[in-house]
């Protein structure tokens, strides 16, 4: 049950930094983070939930898209966060371990 896990690992370290946290948004829409946003938002926390209703069905809650103090819909993003299918980035030869190796060396 990783799912589960990570539900309750993440709703563990919100709480434990609630206090070093004014604003928190979480890439979700499961409903079961429902009470987790309740919870912050009543430690004076406000609470983004990023998701989307575009698809069929919407794969955010309800309960968890109103919850939230602001819903931002995947959808408006695409274009920001989006990768252009046309080009692809080369990489360097060696790759990323190489950099890492010649830093160490």
């Amino acid at each position: 049950k990783i799912k589960g896990n990570m539900d309750i690992e993440l709703t563990v370290d919100a709480m434990r930094l609630v206090e070093h946290l004014d604003h928190v948004v979480l890439f979700t829409g499961d409903g079961d983070f429902r009470a987790l946003v309740a919870a912050l938002q009543m430690r004076g926390r406000r609470i983004t939930v990023v998701s989307t209703l575009q698809t069929q069905p919407p794969m955010v809650a309800d309960e968890l898209r109103r919850q939230a103090d602001q819903f931002v819909d995947l959808a408006h993003l695409e274009q920001e966060i989006s990768r252009d299918p046309t080009t692809r980035q080369v990489r360097e030869p060696g790759g990323r371990n190489a950099a890492v190796s010649a830093r160490l060396s």
